[in-house]
């Protein structure tokens, strides 16, 4: 199962949801951003779990978010590709806590063994109502995923600044390598 689920993080506002959108006209299967569904989610009931007012309780969401994705595309026979996901989310609460998130959540829960970085892009970084960090804020969060995903003993991949089709044609050929 582990093998078919295929994570394209990186930096925020690196193309990563286009680049999914692409992938999913191209008739794969593929898993929104949890982090972005929560930001939706706490703006419109007004809670508190955002990363700018309890950042903890957005980590924690996120995993939970995650764990359920994961069991949601179960029974795919195809690629499934996740936009950012369960290391993301361990990541983020682990440098937030100091507990060993990573450990706990990125061993068990295995994705492909191929992972795919969107880098820094600053031509196209956007804030929006759910992003409403900068780039500068981004890159240590980037930084991080270079880190934490080969700890893990996954080969990480950066995706080139290439036009949208070349970018999900990158990755497809990655994957059948």
């Amino acid at each position: 199962m582990s093998e078919r689920f295929v994570v394209i993080s990186g930096c925020s506002g690196g193309g990563k949801s286009t680049l999914l959108a692409e992938l999913e006209r191209q008739g794969h299967g593929v898993v929104a951003e949890p982090g972005r569904r929560i930001v939706a989610d706490q703006l419109r009931s007004g809670g508190s779990a955002l990363p700018w007012v309890d950042g903890i309780a957005f980590a924690r969401n996120a995993i939970q978010i995650a764990l359920a994705d994961r069991a949601a595309a179960a029974d795919a026979q195809d690629w499934v590709f996740f936009d950012r996901g369960l290391v993301d989310a361990a990541s983020t609460l682990q440098h937030l806590t100091g507990d060993p998130a990573l450990e706990a959540y990125g061993r068990e829960h295995r994705y492909h063994h191929r992972v795919f970085l969107t880098p820094p892009w600053p031509e196209i970084y956007v804030t929006d109502a759910e992003r409403r960090h900068d780039l500068q804020a981004a890159l240590p969060e980037y930084e991080r995923l270079l880190r934490d995903y080969p700890s893990l003993g996954y080969e990480v991949i950066v995706i080139p600044k290439i036009d949208l089709c070349a970018r999900a044609d990158f990755i497809l050929a990655a994957l059948s390598d």
